[in-house]
């Protein structure tokens, strides 16, 4: 399994709730996280393909959010 670190501008549980519903419709991902006391609001995800990346960067994108890997 692989974990990837991507740092966000998910700032809140409000986002939290908008951003949960199309990150676990992304087969890729088995599990994820937001650290929402890191200043940098580290999102972490467990994937078992390196494809999971630039699926993770697109949805966020195209809901508001942006994600750079770290």
């Amino acid at each position: 399994m692989n974990t990837l670190k991507f740092k966000t501008n998910i700032q809140c549980n409000g986002c939290l709730t908008k951003v949960t519903p199309h990150l676990n419709q992304l087969e890729a991902i088995k599990d994820w996280e937001v650290d929402l006391k890191s200043l940098n609001r580290v999102l972490t995800v467990r994937t078992a393909t390196n494809e999971a990346q630039e699926q993770v960067i697109d949805k966020l994108k195209a809901i508001g959010f942006f994600a750079r890997e770290i």
